[in-house]
């Protein structure tokens, strides 16, 4: 008996390292995210001082909660938030209205049945997500610019026009013409999820339609898309809690001084007023607030996707 309660003590030391073998998998990860993620929360301090660039912190005068009462503190500062909110807002519900597309390409592309085609078109539609926002925006330049671009010269050939036109200048229709270019990069890209979920719809259902007599688009409509269905809905309560993180790339490389009141969102708008004005304290508290308004709409996302789908995406 002593020998079998040894034999059995040694076998449990020996595995107890087993328990905590994922979790040891998983610590680098874990320590990746502590380091890049909340590391830099040390910043939202900066929101608390009066901080000017090259002045230790330390030495720097505490004023508390003054930069969060200054966004609220006039009414020209009010308008100018108002300015940014509205910019962010409206290019984010035509984001999520337009986010429909991927699954119309997704349930489409999947009807093809010539593999190289399929695959061109796949390949040729996802490369543009893989593309800076920098090369997007030399794209544009070259086919709208006043001076030799493609699309001016050939309107002026045709007589459409009698002058030049500045596309990428006019500030009309600013947040659909963001759309159409946030739609071009990144239509395969996100098509990609809803493909997968095609990939996993259980095909003896498309036989038994077959068999039934069900026609193309009635499959389509009947199991193709409520297949897919979960994945979309998952994929937009993530939207609405991203929904004032609309990213600055895209926005700061087609601002200028002409679309700047109806292209600046709020990352960009702190981005300038931080790095471009040299208000860190107020970019800092501004970011502050967005990540709080952010967490909160995660939240209400998750409690949507509980009430709506019956578990939640947390």
């Amino acid at each position: 008996m002593t020998v079998h309660a040894a034999t059995r003590s040694t076998s449990k030391r020996a595995s107890l390292p087993d328990k905590y073998k994922l979790f040891l998998m998983v610590l680098p990860f874990i320590l990746l995210v502590l380091v890049f993620s909340y590391g830099p929360l040390f910043g939202w301090s900066y929101a608390f001082f009066d901080y000017r660039p090259g002045i230790p912190l330390s030495r720097e005068s505490f004023v508390g909660l003054k930069w969060f009462s200054a966004l609220v503190s006039s009414p020209v500062q009010r308008a100018e938030v108002m300015r940014v909110m509205t910019n962010t807002i409206a290019m984010s519900l035509l984001n999520i209205a337009c986010s429909v597309l991927p699954v119309a390409f997704a349930v489409f592309l999947s009807e093809v049945k010539t593999p190289w085609y399929k695959k061109s078109v796949q390949i040729l539609t996802t490369l543009p997500n893989f593309i800076s926002w920098v090369l997007v925006y030399s794209f544009a330049y070259a086919l709208f610019n006043t001076n030799n671009g493609f699309l001016n010269g050939l309107l002026l050939k045709l007589g459409v026009l009698q002058r030049p036109v500045n596309f990428l200048a006019d500030p009309s229709h600013t947040w659909l013409k963001m759309c159409v270019w946030h739609i071009w990069k990144t239509l395969g890209w996100s098509s990609i999820m809803y493909l997968a979920a095609i990939a996993g719809i259980d095909q003896e259902l498309y036989e038994a339609a077959r068999i039934d007599g069900a026609g193309r688009f009635q499959i389509m409509w009947h199991i193709t898309v409520p297949g897919i269905m979960e994945t979309y809905f998952v994929l937009l309560l993530l939207s609405i809690a991203n929904f004032i993180s609309n990213g600055m790339e895209q926005y700061f490389v087609f601002q200028n001084p002409m679309n700047r009141n109806r292209i600046e969102v709020l990352d960009l708008y702190v981005y300038n007023i931080g790095l471009g004005g040299g208000s860190f304290s107020y970019a800092t508290a501004v970011s502050i607030l967005k990540s709080i308004v952010s967490l909160t709409l995660l939240f209400v996302a998750n409690g949507l996707s509980k009430a709506i789908r019956g578990n939640t995406i947390l």
